[in-house]
């Protein structure tokens, strides 16, 4: 069986060309993942609307981070998290959070980290959480918004994550230096 083509926008299907374009102009080059979802029009289009949806959802940029690279690390994508770290650092993000995310180690604070034991819990218990997991992140000051925002960061994570397993894509130059693995 042979990768997944990570396309151009000539390369690509007719109706992806617009998207890719989209995706240039939006991050100023054409990221490798999108050139592979290009292949399929509907999923590249699936995977921008689910982008914007979260990225306007409920989470400030530090929320939004943890929440994309907890899934990045659990689900060990090689090219999401170099690319969310380099997000990170342009969203401004505290590089102690990206670290603490990269690494395995505790989040600076005790809110982000319940953000991030949530996450954790609803991607490998596949949303069945416990009433004393729900206590404990509502606790820590989130609200039943912020766990639905959770499935739709996850929902977004599990389109590139799979994707980027199954074809070995490329990182993207700029986010070469931020090569990650799994400890």
């Amino acid at each position: 069986m042979s990768k997944l083509k990570v396309h151009s926008i000539d390369s690509a299907p007719e109706n992806s060309k617009v998207l890719l374009e989209k995706s240039v102009k939006a991050f100023g080059m054409l990221p490798g993942l999108h050139g592979v979802l290009a292949e399929s029009p509907q999923l590249l289009e699936a995977y921008q609307v689910l982008h914007e949806l979260f990225s306007n959802s409920s989470f400030n940029n530090d929320e939004l981070t943890v929440v994309w690279q907890t899934i990045n690390v659990e689900h060990e994508c090689h090219y999401c998290v170099p690319a969310h770290t380099g997000i990170a650092n342009m969203m401004k993000v505290d590089p102690a959070i990206t670290e603490a995310l990269r690494n395995q180690t505790a989040m600076p604070t005790e809110k982000l980290q319940a953000l991030h034991e949530m996450t954790l819990s609803v991607v490998r218990k596949r949303g069945n959480v416990s009433g004393e997991e729900l206590e404990a992140f509502y606790a820590a000051g989130y609200e039943k918004r912020h766990l639905l925002d959770i499935i739709l960061g996850l929902s977004q994570k599990i389109i590139s994550n799979y994707t980027n397993h199954i074809a070995e894509t490329p990182i993207d130059k700029p986010f070469e230096k931020f090569t990650w693995s799994k400890n």
